[in-house]
């Protein structure tokens, strides 16, 4: 009797053990694909059809073009201001921009284009700026502006000129080592306006086309030695176009009345 109990318990028992965990282990095979899924990080994914990159098409292959020159690899020659004391330490904040502007006319008198021109009665007013009798404001000599325009770490001088029907004579500068100043930068535009742009001088100037304005930057260029128009480009000012007015709705007749 005894060895016949405990062997059929002992059968009843493992079954139902293995049956127990048969079912545990049974809901977990469809999620097996789930929990895969969450190891997933991501990846390239298509973003449609791209258009054709076309390279551009070289025109008239065969017309010869012109030539350019080559740089002179000593650059320009520095155009010193003369007449006016060396400043210290090439610091330019130590110039008196009036008297800069007075020692360029006396280096560069009767002077009407070009560069260094001025009209006679530019002339006379800057050479009043400053003395007893003068109307506030009328100094064509504008306040100074400083910035590093050449990437020496130190400040150059941006002067600005009011000349007749809005033109300006808009001039740069910087000190050499031995304190003499160096103009480089110098032209004369009818002038919307003048930005610093980072190292760079922006005019904007009236274009041509109604609507438009001519925006140029002068940049220092190291083989030169000076400033130059390095980049134009023209841009269309903001605003809406103007419509026909609309027309006052027709009155409503008494006939028409309901």
């Amino acid at each position: 009797m005894r060895t016949l109990t405990f062997p059929v318990a002992a059968s009843r028992a493992r079954p139902r053990h293995r049956s127990r965990a048969a079912l545990l282990a049974f809901p977990l095979l469809p999620l097996l694909p789930l929990l895969a899924g969450c190891g997933d990080t991501g990846g390239l994914v298509a973003a449609g059809a791209t258009p054709t990159a076309s390279g551009p098409v070289h025109l008239w292959p065969s017309h010869r073009g012109a030539s350019v020159p080559p740089a002179d690899p000593g650059g320009a020659p520095p155009e010193y201001v003369r007449g006016l004391a060396p400043v210290t330490n090439q610091n330019v904040h130590e110039v008196d921009p009036v008297a800069l502007v007075r020692a360029e006319l006396a280096a560069h008198p009767n002077t009407e284009v070009g560069p260094d021109g001025m009209p006679p009665e530019t002339v006379a007013a800057i050479k009043g700026c400053g003395k007893a009798g003068q109307s506030p404001g009328t100094c064509p000599v504008l306040a100074p502006y400083y910035r590093d325009l050449t990437g020496n770490g130190r400040d150059e001088l941006v002067v600005g000129i009011e000349l007749p029907d809005r033109m300006m004579s808009v001039r740069a500068y910087t000190a050499d080592p031995d304190g003499r100043l160096n103009r480089i930068m110098a032209t004369t535009q009818t002038v919307v306006a003048v930005d610093l742009a980072g190292r760079d001088v922006v005019l904007r100037v009236p274009s041509g086309h109604p609507g438009y304005e001519l925006i140029t930057a002068w940049s220092w260029d190291e083989k030169q030695r000076t400033m130059l128009p390095t980049r134009e480009q023209i841009v269309r000012l903001p605003g809406r176009a103007q419509g026909p007015a609309p027309s006052a709705p027709p009155t409503p007749s008494a006939e028409a009345a309901p």
